[in-house]
């Protein structure tokens, strides 16, 4: 487990900002994604149907101290476009994880993403001081890995039957992870790609 969940922290880069997420982050949430399944598709709940099902979320994961949820704020327009989290890892030693990510489509394919792993990943290794921050999608989830391989994220398996979709089938969860000395040469990397 994680020596300790951080504390929020508002987190700036040149084309997103992380704030810690709170119910006035809800209606730009839910038009960036609100209803959208394919936004939703592999997220652990079932695509909100109205501003009240995504606050209930919202709020499930702002008051559980497992996760420590971000709002990420376009910079460009100031409205929330969806959110990210920290995750605590039982039995991983001076881990983090970082999931529970979605983004409304209109960002996808833009360099939000990439700016969001960079300053939590940032955030992890050099303020928090983990040595390893774990990421994990589901097996299905090709695009997400494709995401995560292009951030550094080596894999470590796959965990069969992990947990079960919110459609009750069983999901495979294939797991990855970036260490503290990886990290300075694909942040390199990252940050030299034209935007």
């Amino acid at each position: 487990m994680t020596t300790r969940m951080p504390a929020p922290a508002v987190l700036h880069g040149d084309v997103v900002r992380l704030e810690p997420l709170d119910p006035g982050h809800v209606p730009d949430l839910f038009l960036a994604g609100g209803g959208d399944e394919e936004v939703w598709r592999w997220l652990p709940a079932p695509a909100p149907r109205t501003e009240g099902e995504l606050e209930a979320l919202a709020k499930g994961l702002i008051d559980d101290p497992d996760h420590v949820p971000h709002a990420v704020i376009l910079r460009e327009t100031g409205r929330a476009v969806g959110w990210t989290c920290y995750l605590d890892t039982p039995g991983y030693a001076d881990s983090i994880e970082i999931g529970w990510t979605w983004y409304g489509r209109a960002v996808w394919r833009s360099a939000v993403n990439t700016e969001c792993k960079i300053l939590l990943i940032d955030h992890a290794f050099d303020k928090l001081g983990v040595n390893r921050v774990q990421l994990k999608t589901d097996i299905l989830n090709t695009r997400s890995q494709t995401a995560i391989r292009r951030i550094g994220g080596v894999s470590e398996g796959v965990l069969r039957r992990q947990r079960r979709r919110p459609d009750g089938t069983w999901r495979d969860t294939a797991y990855f992870s970036i260490l503290d000395d990886e990290w300075p040469a694909h942040r390199a990397r990252l940050t030299s790609l034209p935007r």
